[in-house]
């Protein structure tokens, strides 16, 4: 089937398809392993196609095998039986049929030669002995096979172990990929298990599993050795087995504990089996292709190596190991609990917190969650302050494992040093030598493994490993916080182990993304409480210096430089996981301007602890994600209390939801409880009705004392409507910001003029944005305007306003008490009609000094107009900005002619306009003595070299001129060399100067040095080039 034909068809399927089945199609095919081309594609494009674009997305990104193979396996997922029917009869009767039975694609010769008698077989018994025990290493907590479900759900995924996916030509590379402890390893043990069960392709005759953990120990060898270290038997048929390479799948187990330095995998490439050559050079060279380019390849990494293996593999299939799901959870904590109410309060809690809940899709962490919770349940304790951080939950863990006063103050100090060196060291397995090394004993270690906190590897003895990483970053945490034992030293042991300020180092986490979350743990051990709950079960005490290191290395941070959105997210993070509030006081004391993005509700629960005691707090910009409010994005009505719910009354989002509103209440507090606060602003957040009505009663407060607010592309679109009612008689409201490309409402409008019209409004400042408002609207909203004698500054940016609308607006400006000084009217698609009018309101407006037409196709004719009302001598405009208003030479003709009028102009931004031979009709206006402008931008505006003499003569003769904007114009070297002559021979009143240069060239360099000496105060930016227009409220304000 040719691609047209394969389009034709595919079209014709999803045609087929209503709205929500291809919905369901795009969600499916996203869990779909996806080739190289197609993952590049923004998948925002695959979300909003329909159909017929669908069909073209994927005949334009992928091969055909793999969309015949993709559709067949939706459909079949989605259960729609005939459309499956009909693309397997339509799409695979010239296709995979014959591509899977065709022996010119899977090598007939090879294929047709039987192996040696008893080869085969073998080689499967040999690895017979593995399975056994590999089958008894999967998850902890494994209740009736519970793993089988969830890797069965990822296996489809994997061409080996999916018997309906088409062969090709070039062989596979899979990547299982996702965070530590979600069953990669699992995955790439059930493909053994399979091949040793004959339940793999039948072409794959051999496979070898290769652990990373353990060939990073290895020194150097050839390939060959590499992979017959752990079968002597076998190293006779080597050769011949790599003589078949076609028919071989070699699983590569943890590409990332290889532990080698970023890009070293790729320095050193050997193609030859036989030759000695260091682990990773050797693996390095597999995974491109240079050894064994045939052989399919399945490998498990974190995220952390996907960078280096991105450099090394050829069109690789990425899946993503997600293990457990949020149903994968609950069905977890169902069976592992028996009680459904346990169970589901269980759940609920550690669903409420993000962090958790995340941690939560690894098995492991699933079992420590469900233990923990349950034993306080059983005992009558209350679990919900133990889910409130993972620091209290691990805490409860560890400590529910040993007895109270069990005095293991030495054991816990061994194990806390060996988890510490190990992150450090990014080691996350213990080999005997590693012990010895560190002079710990393997019996040191017998209390731990009985109590599930490490294990031992079934099949090396001498292998140990901590339950989860997150774990092992618990206990690192715990490292620094003991007390040290007299003439301890933490840096005198075999590894370096940094110090706390080294361990909370950007640069460090960098290299080591590990030691992120350390710190996370390191202030939640600094609580208290918990330090006595340590002491109690292990004889242990905190080191008293540890709050001051972290208070010392937070200083340090605000010391630097201002906190980026990531870095105040963190440090919330840390001081709410410390759960002291003194803590908190003393880090957030000199934040005094914040922005914070809210992607879940924890989020809003970590700011609500930190920032209520920020009291010099002055300005907060606030983002909201979807899905932190879910009231106006779900079909249900909410209309019962939060204290009458019970878990299995509402559904999960309503819970979820009155949770994130009671802490959202929380949170607006500050509002109203920080008098400092003067600056809000709101930015392209997805609230709720609920959460806006929260925010705005907490603005309305007398205690709430804000100036300047600015609400910007916020749903809902009512939101508008209640901040403006909110907004109505406060008197401390200065400055007011409503943008975002909405419907106006009726009643939105009202409360806006109610607003304005309210005896106590102080509004000077008004900006209104991106809305659709009826003429009639506009109308009402003018008319108010004539009774408002606050306001100063308006600006209709970016709205429908159009020359009816203006109209509308100068009729009230020419009334003799309108107090209106600024006027923006930038892309509200007016023509040059309105400027007619517009000129009138110059010549006996007595306030307007700054006007700004941007973007507006006003054309040559429309600056005519304007230009007569600047020529009458009581138009009081300083500032013009006609920035890509279709202006030409012509237009600056005019414009001249004003300016030699001694016209009140002194600020003129025509950029973005071909004005090209219009500046030396502008230089003559400079050279008037009569000409006031202190400011001009030229920024593209097709300027070319040979006017630079005029340019410079003007600047020569003129004396009033502080500002001249070049850039974003080819000056090229010849005017560039004219301009800089001049500019030379005298001090002028020139201030800045901004255009491109060429300062490569040396006479150009040598004239710059020149111009500068010369003219000491003058600053030249010579990299005025850059591809945006500068904003034109810069200019304007």
């Amino acid at each position: 089937m040719t691609s047209p034909q394969l389009e034709w068809t595919l079209q014709t399927l999803l045609e087929q398809l209503n709205e929500d089945e291809l919905k369901s199609f795009k969600s499916l095919l996203w869990a779909f392993p996806l080739e190289d081309v197609l993952q590049k594609t923004p998948w925002s494009e695959v979300e909003e196609a329909d159909g017929k674009k669908l069909a073209e997305i994927l005949v334009n990104t992928s091969s055909e095998n793999w969309i015949r193979n993709a559709t067949v396996n939706i459909l079949e997922e989605m259960n729609l039986t005939e459309l499956c029917k009909m693309a397997k009869a339509e799409m695979m009767e010239d296709g995979q049929v014959q591509e899977i039975d065709n022996p010119e694609l899977g090598d007939a010769e090879e294929d047709s030669e039987l192996a040696k008698p008893g080869e085969k077989e073998g080689w499967r018994n040999s690895m017979e002995k593995q399975s056994l025990v590999w089958k008894n290493t999967f998850w902890q907590g494994d209740i009736d096979n519970f793993h089988d479900d969830v890797t069965l759900r990822n296996q489809r995924f994997i061409p080996f172990l999916n018997p309906r996916t088409p062969r090709k030509l070039t062989p596979y590379t899979v990547v299982l990929h996702g965070p530590a402890g979600v069953g990669k390893t699992t995955l790439a043990k059930k493909c053994m298990l399979d091949w040793t069960d004959c339940n793999l392709s039948p072409t794959l005759r051999y496979a070898f599993y290769l652990s990373c953990k353990e060939l990073s120990r290895m020194g150097p060898c050839s390939f060959a050795e590499l992979i017959s270290k752990d079968w002597p038997e076998l190293q006779d048929d080597i050769p011949s087995i790599l003589a078949q390479a076609q028919r071989i799948l070699f699983v590569v187990d943890g590409l990332d504990e290889l532990k080698v330095p970023p890009g070293a995998l790729i320095q050193d490439i050997c193609g030859d089996w036989e030759k000695k050559k260091p682990v990773p050079v050797l693996l390095g060279s597999l995974l491109k292709r240079k050894m064994l380019p045939r052989a399919a390849l399945l490998v498990t990494t974190r995220p952390r190596a996907l960078r280096d293996l991105q450099l090394l593999a050829q069109q690789p299939i990425y899946v993503r190991v997600e293990g457990f799901l949020e149903e994968d959870r609950r069905a977890y904590f169902l069976r592992h609990f028996g009680d459904e109410d346990q169970a589901m309060r269980a759940f609920e809690l550690m669903r409420s917190n993000a962090a958790l809940f995340q941690l939560g899709s690894a098995p492991a962490v699933c079992w420590i969650v469900c233990t923990t919770l349950k034993l306080q349940m059983e005992k009558g304790e209350d679990p919900v302050p133990t889910c409130l951080t993972r620091t209290g939950l691990f805490l409860r863990f560890l400590c529910s494992r040993f007895p109270q006063g069990a005095q293991l103050r030495g054991a816990l100090r061994t194990l806390s040093l060996l988890a510490a060196q190990g992150l450090w060291a990014q080691m996350s397995v213990f080999h005997r030598e590693d012990l010895e090394r560190l002079g710990v004993q393997e019996s040191d270690l017998r209390l731990f493994l009985d109590g599930d906190i490490l294990r031992q590897d079934r099949v090396s003895k001498g292998c140990y490993s901590f339950i989860h990483l997150s774990f092992q970053q618990f206990l690192t945490a715990l490292f620094y916080t003991l007390e040290k034992e007299e003439g301890e030293d933490r840096d005198g042991h075999a590894w370096d182990i940094g110090d706390v300020q080294k361990l909370l180092s950007g640069e460090e986490r960098l290299k080591n993304p590990d030691l992120i979350q350390v710190g996370h743990f390191l202030f939640g051990l600094a609580n208290e409480k918990r330090a006595k709950e340590l002491e109690a079960t292990f004889g242990c005490r905190m080191s008293p210096d540890i709050k001051q290191e972290l208070l010392q290395c937070k200083a340090h941070l605000h010391a630097n430089k201002p906190l980026s959105v990531t870095d105040l997210k963190e440090v919330l993070g840390c001081l709410y996981e410390s759960q002291e509030e003194e803590l908190a006081k003393v880090v957030v004391a000199p934040f005094k301007e914040i922005s914070i993005h809210l992607t879940n509700t924890s989020e809003v629960m970590h700011c609500s602890f930190s920032l209520k005691h920020c009291q010099d707090l002055q300005k907060l910009s606030l983002q909201v994600a979807k899905g932190v409010f879910l009231e106006n994005y779900m079909d249900f009505e909410l209309d019962i209390e939060f204290e009458r719910c019970t878990y299995l009354t509402i559904p999960n989002w309503a819970r979820q939801d009155l949770r994130s509103l009671r802490l959202w209440t929380d949170f607006c507090s500050l509002f109203s409880s920080n008098s400092n606060l003067k600056f809000l602003e709101v930015k392209q957040s997805f609230l709720s009705d609920s959460s806006v009505r929260i925010l705005c009663d907490h603005v309305t407060r007398s205690t709430c004392h804000l100036q300047k607010v600015e609400i910007k592309n916020v749903t809902p679109d009512t939101a508008y409507r209640d901040f403006c009612l909110a907004f109505i008689g406060k008197k401390t409201l200065t400055h007011l910001t409503l943008a975002g490309h909405i419907e106006w409402e009726r009643t939105m409008m009202l409360m806006l003029c109610d607003l304005l019209r309210n005896h106590k409004c102080n509004l000077q400042y008004l900006r209104l944005g991106g809305h659709c408002a009826t003429p009639e609207q506009w109308a009402e909203f003018f008319y108010v305007l004539k009774a408002n004698q606050s306001l100063k500054h308006l600006r209709l940016s970016a709205n429908v306003l159009l020359d009816e609308g203006a109209m509308l607006l100068y009729k009230t400006m020419t009334r003799p008490k309108h107090f209106l000084q600024m006027l923006s009217l930038e892309n509200c698609r007016l023509t040059e009609a309105s400027c007619k009018d517009l000129a009138a309101v110059l010549v006996v407006s007595k306030k307007l000094t700054h006007l700004c037409l941007a973007k507006n196709p006003i054309g040559d004719t429309g600056v005519k107009f304007l230009c007569e009302g600047l020529s009458y001598p009581d138009c009081k405009l300083q500032t013009l900005v006609l920035q890509q208003c279709s202006i030409t030479k012509l237009g600056c003709r005019y414009l001249s002619e004003a300016l030699q009028e001694a016209c009140s102009l002194t600020n003129l931004d025509l950029s973005i306009n071909q004005i090209a031979r219009g500046l030396w009709i502008l230089c003559q206006a400079l050279e008037n003595p009569n000409c006031n402008l202190k400011h001009l931008r030229l920024w593209s505006c097709s300027l070319m070299p040979f006017y630079c003499q005029h340019l410079g003569s003007a600047l020569l003769s003129n004396q009033k001129l502080e500002t001249l904007d070049l850039g974003q114009n080819h000056l090229w070297k010849s005017g560039i060399i004219k301009l800089f002559g001049v500019l030379r021979q005298r001090t002028g009143s020139l201030k800045i100067l901004r255009l491109k240069t060429y300062e490569t060239n040396l006479e150009i360099k040598k004239l710059l040095e020149e111009v500068k000496e010369k003219n000491p105060k003058l600053t030249i930016d010579c990299n005025a080039s850059g591809a945006t227009a500068p904003p034109c409220c810069d200019f304007f304000c």
